[in-house]
């Protein structure tokens, strides 16, 4: 099983969703950078559970304590290792799904390949709980990005079919996100986008939606052709999201509806800076960074965890059985996944470019 990503930063998590902690190890951080440990509890509690109405109930502080790896708030060369108490389980909850998978959930083929063994507590490690010590990561390293002149920032791009306006490909405006707990470019849409939310709750359902993703700052080159290239890294360390399902780069399937005229850049130049005037490709090109802002979506998926009965297989007698669902839960995951997306982000680009 990997719990591990990256090569000049590897990063491993470790624990289970219902365990007494879960953590980070962050090999590969150069010594001498000072973390703002105030930055990092800030952006942790942009994921942290329990703080709205359009999350789970259950609370967890999510405060990082750093056990190794920083001296003073400076980091020293060794590895940095984080762990994040859990404080606020349910595990009583869980105890049937033993038997009775839940539908869309890691719970049957987790079964199968680790012969019952599997921590089926609050999903274990297959939960999207381990996004936090993932934040973590990400929170440091888009520190260090920050010092280089690259900012990350995403939105809510959708929910339930209600839209956002997507960035400008060629200007992004990160700033227009700053301090806002459910991200958009326009406001306007978000009483709309929690009455959906609201509407699924309360008919003990789940929506999902989309998270538009930038990057800003980064120089020309990055990646490599291939299997190295920045959409495939990318690709890796968001997928460990556990509720992505798609992404796409630029203008991504859109261009298949397009001529080669339509879709192409044309080139220009401005001050000795060579740009291109639009940005259908989303700032890569062929695998490496064309020095226009990264842009990315990624599909969420709705929470699958609802408690609507389901059908599922009795794993003890192998008859189908109904099941509903107990314990606490997101009607949807998106607004919480945003800066798991920026995390992830941070995280595979610091591997390209420290």
């Amino acid at each position: 099983m990997s719990c591990s990503f990256g090569e000049k930063v590897k990063i491993t998590i470790f624990g289970q969703s219902h365990s007494e902690a879960i953590g980070v190890v962050i090999d590969g951080i150069p010594s001498g950078i000072t973390l703002d440990s105030e930055k990092i509890a800030k952006f942790m509690a942009r994921r942290a559970p329990g703080q709205n109405a359009y999350s789970t109930k259950r609370k967890e502080a999510d405060i990082p304590e750093i056990v190794s790896g920083v001296v003073d708030g400076i980091t020293c060369g060794a590895p940095i290792c984080a762990i994040i108490k859990n404080t606020n389980q349910h595990s009583k909850d869980y105890s049937k799904l033993k038997i009775l998978p839940r539908p869309s959930h890691s719970d049957y083929p987790a079964f199968v390949k680790h012969n019952g063994f599997n921590d089926i507590r609050g999903g274990g490690n297959f939960s999207g709980r381990m996004t936090a010590p993932m934040c973590f990561a990400g929170a440091v390293a888009m520190q260090i990005l920050e010092e280089k002149g690259i900012r990350i920032g995403a939105h809510i791009e959708k929910i339930a079919g209600i839209s956002d306006t997507r960035f400008n490909p060629v200007s992004p405006n990160l700033k227009a996100l700053e301090g806002k707990d459910f991200p958009l470019l326009n406001d306007s849409v978000k009483d709309e986008m929690l009455a959906k939310i609201e509407a699924a709750r309360l008919d003990c359902d789940s929506v999902g939606g989309v998270i538009e993703c930038a990057v800003t700052g980064l120089p020309v080159g990055l990646g490599e052709p291939m299997f190295g290239g920045v959409e495939n890294v990318l690709s890796q360390a968001v997928f460990a999201i556990p509720a992505i399902k798609g992404i796409e780069f630029g203008n991504g399937f859109d261009c298949a509806d397009l001529t080669g005229s339509e879709n192409n850049d044309d080139f220009t130049i401005t001050d000795v800076k060579i740009s291109t005037k639009t940005n259908n490709h989303g700032g890569i090109l062929g695998g490496l960074t064309s020095g226009m802002p990264l842009i990315f979506r990624v599909a969420v998926k709705p929470t699958p965890s609802i408690a609507k009965p389901q059908m599922t297989i009795n794993l003890e007698t192998n008859e189908p059985e109904e099941l509903i669902i107990e314990g606490r839960h997101d009607p949807c995951i998106v607004p919480r996944a945003v800066p798991c997306v920026e995390a992830a982000t941070a995280i595979a680009i610091l591997n390209m470019v420290i």
